[in-house]
């Protein structure tokens, strides 16, 4: 039971973790290109692209933060 309960919030950590870092590495990669989703209330193409990496940005995150923290240990 507390190896099921380490792991779920080890999985709870990593998705938290992985989820605002790559959505501010998405966020951060907009403002690079000069898209700032954030900081303008229009919809236009170059609002939906940062919108876009911000999102891309979470998935790539969170999927790099499950495959770093949950490896198995030796």
């Amino acid at each position: 039971m507390a190896q099921d309960f380490n792991r779920a919030m080890r999985e709870a950590l990593a998705d938290a973790v992985g989820f605002v870092a790559g959505a501010l590495a998405g966020w951060w990669l907009g403002r690079q290109f000069g898209i700032d989703f954030i900081a303008t209330s229009e919809w236009n193409t170059r609002q939906l692209i940062g919108l876009v990496l911000i999102v891309g940005g979470c998935g790539v995150g969170r999927f790099a933060a499950r495959r770093l923290m949950l490896r198995d240990r030796p």
